[in-house]
């Protein structure tokens, strides 16, 4: 009995750590120039280092690639594996998106660490609701998706794919091109739930730069929105979560997990 609990208690620990890591796609580099291939990485990690993610096919709902000449389903080019999941060649300047959009995932978490993940990704109104219910103690069943973008460019001219709305349930919109920016400038993102602007979501921004990851939390204005400083080169992500009430009988809660990646 004992020896079952524990496995019990390693396996809620190893799923509350799967679901906690943040998602993006690693792309094998941010500037390309016409005609080079762009590969991608699925990935998982705490502050913003890597490690492979490991799926099936059928875990991916959606998987995009957006330019100025148009738009594309990569899904028939999904490869499972630890490392170059998806390739696409880059046939012209300009900056590209590619979006990756996951099917439901289930995980079901003791209070204690529940409360925990609730608190480290500032999701205050089920923290609320839970202690007002009297359930800070109970077990939570819960449903996530994941839903990613990655900014590469190719070649000096620039667009406006940076900004485009691809109509993700959460979504994270650059107001600025990272590539026509450079150390020192302010850059500001969007945030949108469900296509309408989320206040008060905590976003964690992430840069990775000479092997060492800095971390900022900032709270999302009325209208949606944050602003930081570009302080560093290297590889950026920008992350935010939303929970709500989950309309499905298999669980509790719904969370949606949407990330940004780009190169400065």
């Amino acid at each position: 009995m004992k020896l079952k609990l524990l496995f019990l208690v390693v396996f809620l620990f190893l799923c509350w750590l799967g679901q906690a890591h943040e998602f993006w796609m690693q792309p094998n580099r941010f500037r390309f120039t016409a005609g080079e291939a762009l590969t991608l990485g699925f990935s998982v990690g705490e502050d913003f280092i890597r490690e492979p993610w490991k799926f099936k096919k059928d875990k991916i709902e959606k998987l995009e690639w957006h330019h100025a000449g148009g738009s594309a389903d990569l899904r028939d080019r999904i490869a499972e594996g630890v490392d170059q999941n998806v390739t696409v060649s880059l046939p012209e300047e300009g900056t590209h998106m590619v979006v990756i959009q996951t099917h439901d995932s289930f995980i079901a978490l003791d209070g204690e660490r529940f409360n925990a993940y609730l608190e480290e990704d500032g999701l205050d109104e089920a923290l609320d609701f839970r202690s007002k219910n009297n359930l800070p103690g109970d077990s939570a069943r819960e449903l996530y998706s994941r839903y990613s973008k990655t900014l590469v460019q190719v070649g000096a001219r620039t667009d406006e794919t940076y900004k485009k709305v691809v109509g993700l349930p959460i979504e994270i919109i650059p107001l600025q091109n990272p590539y026509a920016l450079k150390v020192g400038d302010r850059i500001r993102f969007k945030i949108l739930f469900r296509g309408q602007p989320l206040f008060g979501a905590l976003v964690k921004i992430f840069n990775r730069h000479n092997n060492r990851t800095t971390i900022q939390n900032i709270y999302t204005q009325q209208d949606g929105t944050i602003e930081t400083t570009v302080s560093n080169n290297g590889s950026w992500l920008v992350g935010v979560v939303k929970i709500v009430a989950s309309g499905d009988r298999r669980a509790d809660w719904k969370s949606y997990w949407g990330s940004l990646v780009f190169g400065i």
